[in-house]
């Protein structure tokens, strides 16, 4: 049986994001060190704009993943709903967050339960690296096959654990009890960070591991890190504040990791329809939303999600055409411009070198 401290941390988990500053402050995601050029003669109209591409076999009208948040309670069971129905409507990809509950308790299942609303959706399902290497592939399968999900997250979240009174603190295992997962489940197997990024080195184990796609989550969003301070006391709180701005900004991640052959989610930060465009361009594959979602459903159920997603729809449709690009394969071939910080942190991540007094980068 899940204790109820792990159900009341789950709620306060939700309180924290949608009342509280949970974006660690003076932390970029460095998209606005992306400039996409604008194309005043585009020769093209909205309606020619394609925005659809396929994951996994799923037709998607936008390439957009809503990422896991939340499970394990009645509270969790309406959001997981809501934005699974938006998504349905939409037609974008959709994630539920950690089903650690649902392996303890297999009754809190329908709190995760979402395939009635969304019978379409490209569905990921969630699990914690330390977890899996608890459970083992068995118990993780069932768990996907019980969600009737399309593929899983395997989450690497270390920072947030440190932080977390109750969190994890031994590491080890996760890499190979990932790769034990991809064998029995191939391109399935995504991982994802939960707000630091992943780096290229880290990114290439993975991909050796045999994961079929990865989610960059870098720093610029939501910090777990900080939602783990505001609800802890004494040193947890004053690491969780000292590492709240821990991470490789999300731009930087994309950028360097665009290139190793997985499909790619951007997150970490993403707001708008221009970040989104912007992520694209860099290389993504799909952008992943979370926090504004949550907000949006917060407010108006899923037709406020559903809004939301409208809106992220309508920005980056413009985007495209204020570049010229009638289609995401366009769009990554067009220039841009990377400026400030970014192309120091691409440098660094992709162990190559730039001409000393180089302020900005075309590419």
């Amino acid at each position: 049986m899940v204790p109820k401290l792990g159900q009341a941390r789950k709620d306060e988990h939700l309180d924290i994001c949608l009342d509280a500053p949970v974006e660690a402050p003076a932390v970029s995601s460095l998209f606005e060190h992306v400039h996409l050029v604008h194309d005043a003669l585009p020769e093209l109209s909205v309606d020619e704009v394609e925005l659809s591409t396929t994951v996994l076999g799923k037709a998607l009208d936008f390439p957009l993943v809503i990422l896991g948040m939340t499970g394990g309670t009645e509270r969790a069971r309406q959001i997981n709903r809501d934005l699974a129905l938006a998504a349905q409507r939409r037609r974008v990809a959709f994630g539920v967050g950690s089903q650690r509950a649902m392996a303890d308790d297999p009754s809190l299942a329908t709190t995760f339960a979402v395939r009635d609303v969304a019978p379409d959706a490209l569905l990921f399902g969630n699990i914690g690296a330390q977890q899996l290497a608890t459970l083992g592939v068995d118990r993780v399968r069932d768990l996907v096959d019980r969600l009737g999900a399309d593929a899983i997250f395997v989450h690497l979240n270390a920072a947030q654990e440190l932080a977390q009174p109750e969190g994890d603190r031994d590491f080890r295992g996760c890499l190979s009890a990932i790769a034990r997962l991809c064998g029995a489940l191939g391109e399935k197997v995504w991982v994802k960070e939960t707000g630091c990024g992943l780096s290229p080195s880290v990114a290439r184990k993975l991909i050796g591991a045999g994961v079929g796609g990865l989610d960059i989550s870098g720093a610029g969003g939501t910090s777990f890190t900080r939602v783990e301070s505001l609800r802890a006391t004494g040193a947890r709180r004053v690491l969780g504040e000292t590492f709240s701005g821990w991470g490789i900004p999300t731009a930087a991640a994309v950028a360097s990791c665009a290139d190793l052959g997985v499909p790619l989610v951007a997150s970490g930060g993403l707001r708008t329809g221009l970040d989104l465009a912007k992520a694209l361009a860099l290389g993504a594959t799909l952008g992943g939303m979370a926090l504004p979602l949550l907000r949006a459903q917060a407010v108006g159920g899923p037709e406020g999600a559903e809004a939301a997603l409208a809106e992220v729809e309508l920005g980056l449709r413009a985007a495209m055409l204020l570049t010229g690009s009638r289609s995401i394969a366009d769009l990554r071939r067009k220039p841009r411009v990377l400026t400030g910080d970014l192309p120091r942190w691409v440098e660094i991540l992709e162990e190559r070198r730039v001409p000393a007094g180089r302020g900005a980068e075309s590419v």
